[in-house]
């Protein structure tokens, strides 16, 4: 029995196991010397070996604002309060999923690696906060401001030389302060209205400049119109003018005559009396009833 005893002491003294979801960190006097995957492994009894055994397939989550995840989450707003770049204040509350990616630098150069996760996230996310507007976080820069705070976070434990890799960072509630909610929720309802406001405006001067400058367009144009015609009716005016003057340079008594003729036949042609005297009629002549047809002597 002693002999079984002393074979199963030297046996667990000698080997170590390494579960599924973890990797074996072999150090001897203190210096890594190998890594062992899942299994049953060799090593020196302490303190010669020492072995370390880091989860790294687990997914670990770090938080602020809240205390728990799942269905056991709990609303904690202390220390949450956030100033955002237009000097507004809002609550944050936000989830870090990150696992180890390098063992060694992972036990060996942080000594509180949820700490370190944790207080690297809340530092993240008040700088990317401080230069974002109220509005964009409450809506549709939610997603931006994850991947911003996932990136420089990354960067930073990679400085650090963690060997933590961020998964994700995920923000569970960005709201107003509970103290002026009702406060905000009214400037919100006001930005809307001013909002639909404007683009009714937007709407109606669409619909009502471009009608206006149709009605400028078409009046021009009949303008335009209206100038070529003027135009052109003196310009044929002036032309028939000069013409006469032509034809009346070249035979001045006749053309007079013709005007004369011209003119008379156009005065006379709507009237029913005619009165012809001087020396064409030798005094006073019969009346021509011409408009019925007869004739009358005085």
């Amino acid at each position: 029995m002693a002999v079984v005893l002393a074979s199963v002491t030297a046996f667990h003294a000698f080997t170590f196991r390494v579960n599924p979801d973890e990797l074996g960190i072999v150090l001897r006097f203190g210096k890594p010397v190998r890594q062992e995957p899942p299994g049953l492994h060799f090593r020196l009894p302490y303190p010669i070996d020492e072995v370390y055994l880091p989860k790294v397939t687990r997914q670990n989550i770090v938080g602020m604002g809240v205390r728990g995840f799942g269905s056991g989450v709990t609303d904690v707003r202390e220390g949450s309060a956030m100033l955002t770049g237009d000097e507004n204040i809002i609550d944050v509350s936000f989830a870090v999923f990150w696992r180890i990616q390098e063992p060694v630098r992972y036990l060996f150069n942080v000594q509180n690696p949820e700490i370190t996760v944790r207080d690297v996230a809340e530092s993240v996310l008040r700088d990317v906060v401080g230069q974002s507007e109220i509005r964009p976080l409450l809506t549709r820069a939610r997603q931006r401001t994850e991947e911003t705070a996932q990136k420089l976070m990354q960067d930073v434990l990679d400085r650090y030389g963690t060997g933590i890799r961020v998964d994700q960072v995920r923000l569970l509630r960005v709201d107003p302060p509970a103290q002026i909610i009702d406060a905000f929720r009214d400037v919100q309802a006001a930005a809307t209205d001013r909002q639909r406001m404007q683009n009714e405006a937007e709407a109606y001067s669409n619909r009502v400049v471009p009608e206006a400058r149709g009605d400028a367009e078409r009046i021009l144009q009949g303008a335009i119109a209206y100038r070529a015609q003027s135009v052109a009716e003196a310009n044929g005016q002036a032309a028939r003018f000069l013409k006469i003057y032509e034809e009346y340079s070249k035979a001045p008594e006749v053309t007079r005559k013709r005007m004369y003729l011209e003119t008379m036949e156009r005065i006379m042609s709507d009237t029913d009396k005619i009165i012809i005297g001087g020396k064409f009629g030798q005094g006073i002549v019969p009346v021509l009833g011409l408009g019925r047809g007869q004739t009358k002597s005085p």
